[in-house]
């Protein structure tokens, strides 16, 4: 007998949520440690799931923390989307997004330890900050904006930029974060093709206000 409509769509909101708990659970883990030595069973223990439900969303524990980083960093890309929302100019987003990387630190403390614990290649991945950096360098060098020669070691400089902000935070949490964003932003921009006044005033500008 099939299934009916409802019923379906409550089976298909139970596995969602089983699967996002399953997530929830491995972002933890990665933002207290950065280790992924923990059992599947520990796993969906602290997810509160069943042992058995694991393997309905997942081929093992790689494919997991490989959806926990993406989920992290799709969340952190559309925080700073929403803040930086009506700002069209390409570098002026590459810097609002640099400078706002440093101020999430308070805000999303799990995604940023997450993101400390990742290694370049997963922030360069396929979802969350690579393909807005993507975008963004692509316009900038479509409209004369950038003059960078390379856009893949255009964005590979953003993003190993970024890691190495995120590493000063975790290790000197005393640091003044907005200053080093503000000097990482100029530099960036900088590399990009502005000239020094103008990437020396971007970096500086007052930021978008939260909504």
């Amino acid at each position: 007998m099939p299934m009916s409509a409802s019923r379906r769509n409550r089976f298909e909101r139970r596995r969602a949520e089983t699967r996002q708990a399953l997530v929830r659970a491995a972002r933890q883990i990665l933002a207290e440690s950065g280790h992924t030595s923990a059992s599947i069973h520990a796993i969906a223990e602290r997810a509160d799931v069943g042992f058995g439900s694991f393997y309905n969303h997942f081929t093992g524990k790689r494919d997991l923390f490989d959806a926990a980083v993406a989920d992290a960093l799709e969340e952190y890309g559309q925080a700073i989307d929403e803040r930086l929302h009506g700002v069209d100019d390409p570098a002026e987003r590459v810097a609002g997004g640099v400078r706002l990387s440093a101020r999430m630190a308070e805000s999303y403390p799990e995604i940023m330890r997450i993101l400390c614990h990742s290694q370049l290649g997963r922030m360069c991945a396929g979802r969350g900050l690579a393909p807005r950096a993507q975008r963004d360098v692509a316009q900038g060098i479509a409209s004369g904006r950038f003059t960078v020669a390379d856009p893949v070691i255009a964005l590979t400089a953003l993003n190993g930029s970024l890691l190495a902000l995120l590493e000063l935070w975790f290790s000197r949490p005393e640091a003044d974060s907005d200053e080093a964003a503000g000097v990482m932003a100029e530099m960036l921009l900088h590399m990009l093709g502005l000239s020094p006044d103008e990437a020396r005033d971007l970096a500086r500008r007052p930021l978008p206000p939260a909504a």
